[in-house]
């Protein structure tokens, strides 16, 4: 069945065909009409997403590597450029037994942790986040596969005992400025504090430098997503490490890669 007009990209009223009739493309595809509800169900996912309301929000749920994850305007829905992250810190970590510590710093919807979970499952994961709101849907989506989830303000959350025995630090954190460019859906629908780091864009990525050394074990591994113009600055900020930055799918300066030597670091490559 193709989508009746809708004004929405055919991709998009498919994707809401599918979720208003619960069939998945091959079964649109033999699809002759709709029912009434599931006509009503469709026009008023369509009304949602012309009033700007992103997808991901309106069907509820987003794929994110080997997982997929509940996600509503509580957190930042996971992108792409993220997965890379996770690719990148799962071929570098390599492998995890039950010593291994695994922590996701201002996890969200908890997609990263769910996902090194599923790829190490026999670490121990710990999902942080300062945001009451975004831990609530994070335990969600988490505590059932076995990650253990903790409120508090970045290395706050943690306890002290495991200060120099992390394995893999990953973050995703804020690192917009303030006075940045966004498209009008994301600035307008997804959450300000998931996004904005303050007015450089890089306060958030200080905070962690600072302390981040600290608490990574020799021989393991801090991976960040920063701003595609914030290269030069992260490898100034994680100079202890020693240092890479990867592209992602667009070819964009994305992921920082650093690795905990026994003594400070070399300056890192791109």
């Amino acid at each position: 069945m193709k989508p009746p007009p809708t004004g929405l990209p055919e991709h998009e009223a498919r994707r809401l065909l599918q979720l208003a009739t619960g069939l998945d493309a091959a079964g649109l595809g033999l699809l002759d009409a709709l029912t009434p509800e599931q006509s009503t169900r469709f026009e008023g996912y369509v009304d949602r997403r012309l009033a700007g309301e992103p997808l991901q929000y309106i069907e509820g749920t987003v794929p994110f590597g080997p997982v997929e994850v509940k996600v509503d305007p509580r957190v930042l829905i996971p992108r792409p450029e993220t997965e890379v992250l996770w690719e990148r810190a799962v071929c570098a970590l390599g492998t995890a037994d039950d010593s291994t510590v695994i922590v996701d710093l201002g996890t969200g919807s908890g997609a990263l942790a769910l996902s090194l979970k599923h790829a190490f499952p026999a670490a121990r994961v710990y999902a942080t986040d300062i945001d009451p709101d975004a831990l609530a849907l994070a335990r969600e989506n988490v505590e059932q596969a076995g990650v253990s989830v903790l409120r508090g303000d970045l290395f706050d959350a943690l306890p002290f005992g495991m200060r120099g025995h992390v394995d893999l630090l990953i973050s995703n954190p804020p690192y917009v400025a303030e006075a940045d460019e966004l498209p009008a859906e994301v600035r307008e629908r997804e959450p300000a504090r998931a996004l904005f780091a303050g007015p450089n864009g890089d306060e958030i990525l200080v905070r962690i430098a600072q302390q981040a050394f600290y608490w990574v074990k020799p021989g393991g591994w801090v991976f960040i997503e920063i701003g595609e113009t914030q290269a030069d600055r992260a490898l100034e900020l994680f100079a202890d490490f020693q240092c890479v930055v990867y592209q992602d799918l667009a070819g964009r300066p994305r992921i920082l890669a650093g690795y905990r030597g026994e003594t400070s670091c070399v300056e890192g490559t791109r």
